[in-house]
């Protein structure tokens, strides 16, 4: 009987191993118009290299998929909180959320802890333009006053209060931003923003969140 278990306890352990590079959909390029000037002083350099998408187990889908989208406004400008989580992440005009300004955060309800090992994150992209203080934060608290983990934060002046941020500011593309998450165990995410290039407003368009139900 024991020779007889150990083959599916290996195969079980060889299952949990396996993994596959982030399958990440992207919506078609739509950058209109003629470029805003704009100078950032942390702006990351560009690239000509292809991206490289983190590795995640094989198992892992997009949790935010239709899960609830609170957020620090009362209301929306314009558009609608599910937005955030719909699917869709195309640039057209009505697919994005839009915050009032100064800083704002949306916030995604996973519905149970999971491991988070990898986060996407589309604001409006059809326009070239910069979000400032953005910080991506996780945590199985929904207030998040404790158990607070940060996995991206970018601002650099320390403006939202949460530790001076080493991560770069980015142009906004239909490439979105993926962060690496690395399999931490929590059931909310948060996104912070406090305005852009453009203007002082916040927008949405799409938030994925890849992991597995936690163990």
């Amino acid at each position: 009987m024991r020779h007889a278990v150990l083959p599916l306890l290996l195969a079980a352990v060889l299952g949990a191993a396996e993994t596959k590079v982030l399958p990440l959909e992207l919506p078609k390029p739509a950058v209109a118009g003629t470029p805003r000037p704009f100078t950032v002083a942390n702006l990351e350099k560009p690239s000509t290299e292809p991206r490289k998408l983190p590795t995640v187990p094989a198992a892992a889908t997009n949790l935010a998929l239709g899960k609830e989208v609170t957020s620090s406004a009362r209301e929306a400008v314009a558009g609608d909180l599910a937005f955030v989580t719909d699917g869709d992440k195309a640039a057209d005009e009505g697919y994005e959320v839009e915050l009032p300004r100064g800083h704002q955060w949306v916030q995604v309800d996973l519905g149970a802890p999971a491991e988070i090992h990898a986060i996407a994150l589309w604001h409006f992209h059809r326009e070239r333009r910069v979000y400032f203080s953005v910080v991506v934060q996780v945590s199985d608290d929904p207030e998040f006053k404790q158990g607070v983990t940060t996995l991206f934060n970018n601002d650099d002046a320390d403006k939202l209060g949460f530790g001076k941020g080493k991560d770069p500011c980015y142009i906004e593309s239909h490439e979105g931003r993926v962060i690496e998450a690395k399999g931490v165990k929590a059931r909310y995410v948060r996104l912070h923003s406090n305005g852009n290039t453009s203007n002082p407003s916040n927008d949405y368009v799409e938030v994925e969140v890849w992991g597995v139900a936690a163990r």
